[in-house]
């Protein structure tokens, strides 16, 4: 694939799928990848997070800080709508994690 990518942006988990896209996108689009990861609460899930981004080709990682967003913007309007934080809703809020990201 030839294209003029010089640089991505990853939302990173640490999971299979994005420890594996970092290598693809190193090989496939001969780009420099930058991983970010929002700390929204994990506590030790966030623990060898940098190392193992580094490990599988990031050039860098970033690690924002987003618990007061996450609460503030999500959790309590979940809340306050009278949803309760079962698993079975828990990840509707976790998505918009994402959104987060995009505006950091």
């Amino acid at each position: 694939m030839t294209n003029s990518v010089k640089r991505v942006a990853l939302a990173y988990s640490g999971g299979l799928d994005t420890s594996i896209i970092i290598p693809w996108l190193k090989e496939n689009y001969h780009c420099e990848v930058v991983a970010i990861a929002a700390d929204v609460g994990q506590g030790e899930e966030l623990e060898g997070l940098r190392e193992k981004a580094l490990a599988t080709g990031a050039a860098e990682i970033y690690i924002e800080d987003l618990r007061h967003e996450f609460v503030t913007e999500y959790i309590f309007p979940t809340l306050r709508a009278g949803r309760s934080m079962s698993i079975n809703i828990f990840w509707v809020p976790l998505l918009r994690v994402r959104s987060l990201l995009k505006n950091k």
